[in-house]
């Protein structure tokens, strides 16, 4: 028989690319094997296959077809000659041949091909050359084989056969790797091999595992000793060999091709983990001679080193809790490793020749690995060179080199080399030893125990093997605590019993085991479903009925039975003694698990892989397990052991709304019942029972019943065979038990009518005939699940955990890729795992890698439907969730603590979210959104399952981890502000950045760290909100990062912040305008991030304060730059002239300048924006000041030099403009500082400046008004002049007002010229406001100056002049009377000259006004100085009489402000003194009795003068003083007016006593008349000198009637304006005696006194 191996490498197809799909079938010999379909015109398949051919005469048809939708089209085919292939060790290039498109028939077989298409395919076909091995040793080999198949178990001395007998070599009986296996079971069809179920006695052909057999499988002990040393070997080797393998295509130890197969990766590209059959490498390294010396580099050095470096990174994640013991662990693994792999199994002994090795040429790649390489070889010589050293207790002898060869002498190196290995084996229980290299000695793996012995817990001294660096640099992928560390990984006992458990659920799983042959069938009799328990029995109640088994069951359970009708067939038929029937069975499960031993081989290699079994051990459990399967029932036995502990959340089915609960357990035909438990939903019974049990397809049923004792029930007792109302039920299948188990089953339904709910707890021991002592079966899922985890992230992903692609609603049970998922799965199935159990492992696993991509969305999957299958409860159960999960088989406590770590590294991951997440990956924030759901979904579980009262919110959880990572950041960037400003913003390369160390950070002597601070968080506040606040969107209402971000940076930025400012605030090192600038940064920051956040909305923030001092400073700096600027300004203008602005402003420069100023200077307070009112009021109370200051200044300037431009034409008129710009644009900046919102204190300031100002401007238009006073003067003499030509009477006739307009006309030529001229002007320059004071102004010039020299003539009377002087210069008219008093010429207006100047006033008027656009109406009417020259005028053609009236009734206050008289009722009664009266010179008593006759109506008055007192007066001469009484009034000029007493010779208090009568008419009353009382010194010869005067006013005494009066004694008579121009008008009237007289009255004023 020879062997055929067949390379379809790729093909060259005509056509569009995109129409095919390609893939290749070869058949030879009815064999058939297909590759994968490639898509294109130019496939690629690259794969290998494998034929036995025991016909050379045949040939090998290649056909290649093209998948379609319904059906594949054939491209081409290609038949080549068996006897024209060529036999060769070496792979070839391969040969092109071109596809034809028919087959040339011949005796029904294909012979050729014709009919050539355009296609070509690429193919390497050569015949392996064969093992030298003669017959009779492969006839002994194979009954060898079969001889330990049937013992099993049982020991088998290895130690007899060895000297009994040369050890020739031979195929095993069971071939690993069958010729037909295909790539893939739904391409592929088996013809040949089914019908052949019994295998050839001998294989002439050479097998890659006809090494497996070549020495007798050891004892049970010395099989876990190979099991726990090769496991221990292959976690470094797996790493290494994908390495190795994808880097050259290399020639492997047999170590890794024991079975005849690579490693899966060795086809990844592919992406097929089953394309090669055969690893045509490895076989050439089992048959060529001189194989290189890479065999041995490769099983020994490089793995050390792959291995030590591999580990490193293993278990960091388990390092803190448990350190020691892996370091030991990692040792044990090394040790073993290193001595395993040196002395690899090579053929031909040549790893033990180093000789032969040397003088291969060693390539670059070997170089690498020189040291570790020395290092194995010399492993290998210390093993050459000490056969001795043996431990004793091997009992195995080889033969040497004395005797003769029983064999050739390339099998006697082989058989050596085999020996060697099981020495070194059983060589590591010598631990004593300590001649051994460190790396040989062995830790528990090296030991040899079974099962049931305890492990050698003893610890050894660790050897490091990796640099602390590389521990600190290896990446926290997960939970670091015990919870996390699958402590699985080195139970290694624990891992063979699952090793075998698993092979056994594979090879023969109940997924796809035989069909059953279902008939509808009809029971005679009561039968019960098999799966459900309910009732099969008549027409009504039809059921199933399987032809081969005879399982009964309902139609609807047919699909869930999970018996086998193979297996149930052949116990059955065992049972009733048909034993061909029974070996047909037999054969047909023997064909099936060959079967599936060849369709999934990758799953039987995985497993190997994930145990870490050698090829040798893994072929021989193969065997044990399928015999066990072949077995059956026949040889299977257990004693169980049932504890109903109790049950939860059961159904009341009693109107008490209870129930009383029992409990029958079933198993096979025994029945046992509990106890009653009453009115209990939550019943404990703690009852135990026990079982024996000899079929492993035998079901417990455990039913839970409500007992009921009532007529009712005794009438269902009779119809039906069950009393009592049913709760719920579990069936549980026998094979599923292992070990000691406390586990919850749910209770489940029988019929669709049955309302049940709750779950029951069993404790079930089971002690199986030949495995007493074995764990549970869900521990020992979870060590599958855990390995296989391991195996694929660890070993093999580099610590990755690989995402399976799965979709749909049950995704989330899906954990591993396909075939790993398919092995937990199967043995989910086969031991009865439920599937919550599986997802909580898994759940578990991932725990230990949540950091890695991608998990976390996994991970909160995998809670979130953990939490839906404990919280979601269904409508028909009562059960809580918290009692559902207590129910868990996980462990409660166990899964709770997993949570709660893993809850609590999750909080630290967050809290340092920006490293673990970084913003930059796309993939990390993703994985940062799971990890929150992650979170969420925590916290669901705590409060749906774990029903907590109220578990940390998930929210309040993420926004606690994100402020706590803020405050980090913020500290880091604080720190090393300076440096990651220059690395991120530093424009300029170049620009050297190199500030010493206490230049880095914040500093009194600059402010360079803020700004840049500032940078930094605001690049912080982005990357939260445009990065992080999208991913963590979960809980938009209460978790926004960038709002928290933007808040706690604010926080700490401002603790800093208000600190540093406070230490600026002391020292003061920078300028003003840094702080203000920095002012402005923090402005923005706050503005723009804070103010809006809910923290802070509505409230005054900090920052304005911190700031406070250095606006104040800036201000007071500004104050004083405005005032320079100020001079500056003005200087300018007066050099320019103070030019007009522009031919519209009618205001000069400086005002602009100093204003633009201002404003700037406001509008940088303005920007400050701050919203602090209290601040915002100091600084507007600072800045008024400011104002206040320069426009005062301003003005003050001007008012100086003023009158010297008053000369110029438009100069003052500009000036004044500039004054008055000045207001306008105070008003508009009080508006711009806030109007009426300003602070009070602010407001009131500017306003007052407003004022003063005001005043400003009215002080310039006066001095203004007063410059033309020269030019107006001259102008009203003219007019005068001119009125005084007018003649004629006062009556003016109708006909002569012509005249009269006529000469006002031309009395007003003069004044109007000059009006004209200057007005005009004034109108184009002046601004209306100022224009309107300057008319004022010269209004008040010409009004005052015609009164002056027109209507007022001068006074001629000496005495007069001295009294109108007196008053005149208490009215501050001195400057109009020594006008007066300057002209010689008396003058007096004509009624004619008045009416003329009457209408002349008017027309002046009506100029002023302008139309309404000079002075209102209503002002020029109101003006005091028009109304005191109409009066004047009006006095004029008034008679004296008038004249007096007026003059009587308007001056009240002629002495003493017309204060300090007294009256009493008579002369007796003396009052006190008046107060009031400042200086009196003197009293005088009089008694006065007013007397009207009832008759005419006249008026009578009596004046007794009593007496003067306290008189003032100094002289030297006599002093006879005499009182002078005047009635002063109208009608008086026929009636004796004046009265005087006699005089009293030097009497200072003289008394007089006399009595004097005045007769007053009945023209007026009382109040036009008063009394003149003066005390004069009677001289002879001369004018009597006046002591002092009195004036008692009539009406004061008219209402008393009679009185005395005490009038004190002023030295002048006071008048007003109106009393002064009478007296002026009266003056004139030098021929009216009463007039004359009059005027002397009212002039006469005190004399001087001698001595004074």
């Amino acid at each position: 028989m020879s062997l055929l191996c067949v390379r379809v490498k790729k093909a060259k197809l005509q056509g569009p690319p995109d129409k095919f799909n390609t893939y290749v079938t070869l058949k030879v010999q009815n064999v058939k094997s297909t590759t994968v379909a490639v898509r294109g015109d130019q496939p690629c398949w690259e794969q290998d296959f494998m034929f036995e051919i025991s016909r050379l005469d045949l040939g090998l048809i290649v056909e290649v077809w093209n998948k379609g939708l319904i059906w594949d089209t054939l491209v081409g085919t290609v038949w080549i000659a068996l006897k024209a292939i060529h036999q060769s060790d070496e792979e070839g290039p391969g040969e092109w041949s071109t596809l034809e498109a028919e087959v040339v028939m011949k005796h029904d077989e294909i012979c050729g091909t014709k009919n050539p298409t355009p296609h070509k395919i690429l193919l390497d076909t050569r015949f392996e050359l064969p093992f030298d091995i003669p017959e009779e040793e492969a006839r002994y080999w194979t009954r060898k084989l079969e001889q330990i198949n049937s013992l099993g178990d049982d020991e088998y001395s290895f130690q007899e056969e060895v000297q009994k007998k040369p050890l020739p070599s031979a195929a095993s009986q069971c071939s690993f790797e069958d010729a037909d296996s295909a790539v893939d079971d739904r391409d592929s069809d088996y013809r040949s091999e089914t019908s052949n179920s019994i295998p050839p006695p001998y294989h002439t052909t050479v097998q890659p595992n006809a090494s497996v057999h070549q020495f007798t499988v050891p004892s049970r002990l010395q099989q876990q000793g190979v099991l726990r040393e090769t496991c221990a070997v292959s976690l470094q080797n797996y790493d290494l060999d994908y390495q190795e393998h994808v880097a050259i295509r290399r020639y492997d130890s047999i170590d890794s091709t024991v079975s005849g197969r690579t490693d899966t990766e060795s086809t990844s590209e592919s992406s097929q983990m089953t394309s090669r059959q055969c690893s045509i490498g490895s076989r050439r390294s089992l048959d060529r001679s001189d194989s290189p010396a890479g065999s041995s580099r490769y099983g020994s050095s490089c793995n050390v080193s792959q291995g030590s470096s591999h580990l490193s990174e293993l278990d960091h994640s388990h390092e803190s809790a448990h350190g020691s013991e892996q370091e030991d662990d990692h040792q044990e693994r090394v040790s073993n490793h290193s001595y395993h792999s040196s002395g690899s199994y090579q053929k031909d002994g040549q790893a033990l020749h180093r000789e032969q090795e040397e003088p291969h040429g060693r390539g670059e790649e070997e170089k690498i690995y020189e040291t570790e390489e020395k290092r194995a070889d010399h492993s290998v010589a210390l093993e050459l060179e000490k056969p001795k050293d043996v431990d004793a207790g091997a009992h195995v002898s080889y033969h040497g080199d004395n005797e003769p060869p029983p064999f050739p002498p390339a099998r006697a190196h082989w058989i050596r080399a085999i020996s060697k290995v099981r020495l070194r084996l059983q060589e590591g229980q010598d631990e004593a030893d300590p001649s051994k290299p460190p790396w040989l000695k062995g830790g528990p793996a090296g030991g040899l125990y079974g099962i049931d012995s305890m492990p050698d817990l003893r610890k050894k001294k660790p050897i490091p093997l990796v640099s602390d660096l590389s521990l600190v640099q290896s990446r926290k992928a997960g939970i670091t605590s015990a919870m996390a560390t699958r402590t699985s990984l080195k139970d290694e006992e624990l891992k063979s019993h699952v090793y075998k458990k698993t092979l056994q659920a594979l090879i023969y799983p109940i997924s796809c085991t035989t069909p059953h042959n279902f008939e509808v069938w009809t029971a005679t009799t009561p039968t019960y479903c098999y799966e459900c328990e309910g009732l099969l029995w008549g027409i009504a109640r039809q059921g199933m009925r399987c032809g081969e088994c005879g399982v009964k069951c309902h139609e609807k359970c047919q699909d869930l039975l999970n018996a086998d009708c193979l297996q149930r067939a052949a116990e059955k038929s065992s049972k009733h003694g048909a034993e061909d029937r029974t070996q047909n069975f037999i054969m047909a499960m023997k064909d099936r698990m060959k079967i599936r031993e060849r369709n999934k081989p990758e799953i039987f290699d995985l497993i190997r892989d994930v145990f870490c079994e050698s090829k040798l051990t893994h072929a021989q459990q193969m065997k044990t397990v399928k015999q066990s399967v072949l077995d059956g029932t026949s040889k299977w036995s257990a004693k169980i052991t049932i504890t109903v502990v109790c049950a939860q959340g059961l159904q009341a089915k009693d109107k008490t709304g209870s129930s009383d609960p029992y409990v029958t357990v079933q198993v096979g035909k025994t029945k046992k019942r509990t106890k009653t438990i009453f009115g209990n939903l939550n019943p404990v019974w703690e009852e135990k029972f026990y079982f024996e049990c000899h079929n492993s397809s035998d079901r417990i049923k455990v039913r839970v019943w409500d007992e009921d004792d009532d007529i009712k029930s005794r009438v269902k007792q009779r119809l039906k065979r069950e009393s009592d109302d049913f709760l719920g039920q579990t069936i549980i299948e026998v094979r599923t038990l292992s070990g000691e188990m406390d586990v919850w089953y749910n209770l489940e339904k029988r019929t669709d009518k049955s309302a049940v709910s709750g779950a029951v707890r069993l404790q079930i021991s089971v002690e199986i005939k030949g495995e007493e002592k074995v764990a549970p079966y869900h521990i020992q899922y979870t060590c599958l699940h855990e390995n296989l985890f391991h195996h694929l992230t660890d070993v093999h992903g580099n610590g990755v955990v690989k995402i399976p692609d799965a979709k749909g609603d049950d995704a989330w049970k899906v954990y591993f890729d396909e075939t790993a998922q398919e092995i937990v799965d199967e043995f989910a199935m086969r031991y009865g795992i439920e599937s919550i159990y599986q997802a909580m492992t898994h759940f578990a696993c991932l725990s230990s890698k949540y950091m890695c991509p991608g998990v976390p969305a996994v991970m909160s999957t995998l809670l979130a439907n953990i939490n839906a299958y404990y919280a979601h409860t269904t409508a028909s159960t009562n059960v809580s969730a918290s009692d559902r999960f207590a129910a868990s088989n996980f462990g409660k406590e166990r899964f709770v603590k997993l949570l709660d770590q893993l809850h609590n590294s999750l909080r630290i991951d967050l809290s340092m979210y920006r490293n673990n997440f970084p913003a930059s990956s796309r993939e990390r924030l993703q994985d940062l959104k799971s990890t929150v759901d992650l979170l969420t979904s925590i916290t669901f579980f705590r409060m749906k399952v774990q029903e907590l009262q109220s578990p940390p919110r998930a929210s309040q959880v993420v926004k606690d981890c994100v402020k706590a990572c803020l405050n980090s950041t913020y500290e880091y960037i604080f720190n090393n502000c300076h440096e990651l400003y220059s690395r991120e913003y530093q424009t300029d390369p170049n620009k050297n950045q190199d500030l010493p160390p206490e230049e880095q950070g914040p500093s009194i002597r600059n402010l360079d760290f803020w700004p840049k601070l500032i940078t930094l968080i605001v690049s912080i506040i982005e990357e939260d909100k445009n990065s992080y606040t999208p991913v963590l969107n979960q809980f938009p209402q209460e978790l926004a990062v960038g709002k928290i971000s933007a808040e706690v940076m604010w926080s700490l930025f401002a603790q800093d912040m208000k600190y540093a400012m406070e230490e600026h605030e002391k020292h003061r090192l920078c300028k003003s305008a840094d702080y203000m600038n920095l002012h402005f940064k923090v402005k923005w920051l706050y503005n723009e991030y804070v103010r809006d956040l809910p923290a802070f909305k509505g409230k005054v923030p900090e920052y304005p304060a911190w700031f406070e001092q250095f606006v104040m400073q800036w201000l007071d700096e500004n104050e004083d730059v405005s005032l320079e600027f100020l001079h500056g300004a003005l200087e300018r203008d007066k050099k320019d002239g103070f030019q007009q602005t522009s031919e519209h402003a009618l205001f000069s420069c400086s005002v602009v300048d100093v204003f633009t100023q201002l404003n700037q200077s406001f509008e940088i307070i303005k920007k400050l924006e701050c919203p602090d009112p209290v601040i915002v009021a100091h600084y507007n109370r600072r800045f008024a000041k400011t104002i206040g200051k320069v426009l005062m200044q301003y003005a003050d300037i001007l008012s100086k030099t003023f009158q010297s431009y008053c000369s110029k034409e438009k100069l003052p008129c500009i000036l004044m403009n500039n004054v008055q710009q000045l207001r306008v644009q105070l008003e508009k900046m009080f508006e711009a500082m806030g109007g009426k919102e300003l602070d009070a204190e602010a407001s009131d300031h500017l306003k007052e400046l407003q004022v003063k100002l005001n005043n400003v401007l009215d002080e310039l238009s006066a001095v203004f008004g007063n410059s033309f006073q020269t030019r107006i003067d001259e102008c009203v003499k003219q007019m005068s002049d001119i009125l005084c030509q007018v003649k004629g009477t006062g009556n003016v006739a109708a006909n002569a007002r012509n005249t009269v307009a006529q000469d006002a006309d031309n009395v007003l030529r003069p004044l109007m010229d000059f009006l004209d001229g200057n007005l005009t002007l004034f109108a184009t320059v002046c601004e209306k406001t100022v224009l309107k004071r300057v008319l004022k102004e010269l209004w008040r010039v010409v009004m005052n100056t015609m009164e002056k020299l027109i209507v007022l003539p001068p006074l001629t009377d000496h005495t007069g002049t001295q009294l109108i002087f007196s008053a005149a210069k208490e009215l501050g008219h001195l400057s109009k009377l020594k006008d007066h008093m300057v002209r010689e010429e008396t003058r007096s207006l004509t009624p004619k000259q008045c009416a003329v100047l009457d209408l002349a006033l008017d027309t002046i008027k009506q100029y002023f006004h302008a139309g309404g656009n000079g002075l209102k109406k209503t002002f020029l009417e109101k003006s005091p100085d028009l109304q005191s020259l109409r009066y004047a005028l009006s006095l004029y053609t008034q008679t004296t009489d008038t004249l007096i009236k007026t003059f009587v009734q308007t001056q009240t206050a002629q002495v003493h402000d017309g204060k300090g008289i007294r009256f009493t009722a008579n002369e007796d009664v003396l009052p006190d003194k008046g107060s009031g009266v400042d200086d009196p010179v003197g009293e005088v008593s009089i008694q006065i009795d007013l007397y009207t006759h009832p008759g005419t109506g006249e008026h009578k008055v009596t004046v007794k003068v009593v007496a003067a007192n306290d008189l003032k007066w100094q002289t030297s001469g006599m002093f006879r003083p005499f009182v002078e009484i005047t009635m002063i009034g109208p009608q008086q000029s026929d009636k004796k007016r004046k009265f005087t007493t006699k005089s009293k010779s030097n009497n200072w208090a003289p008394k007089y006593n006399e009595t004097f009568h005045f007769i007053l008419g009945n023209e007026d009353g009382p109040d036009a008349y008063e009394l003149q009382v003066c005390v004069k010194d009677y001289c002879f010869a001369r004018e009597d000198r006046v002591l002092g005067i009195a004036v008692m006013q009539l009406r004061d005494i008219a209402d008393k009637g009679s009185c005395a009066c005490w009038c004190p004694l002023g030295r002048r008579i006071h008048m007003d304006e109106t009393g002064l121009t009478i007296l002026r008008i009266l003056s004139q009237r030098t021929n009216d005696e009463v007039a004359r007289e009059f005027v002397k009255l009212k002039s006469e004023s005190r004399s001087a006194e001698e001595g004074t």
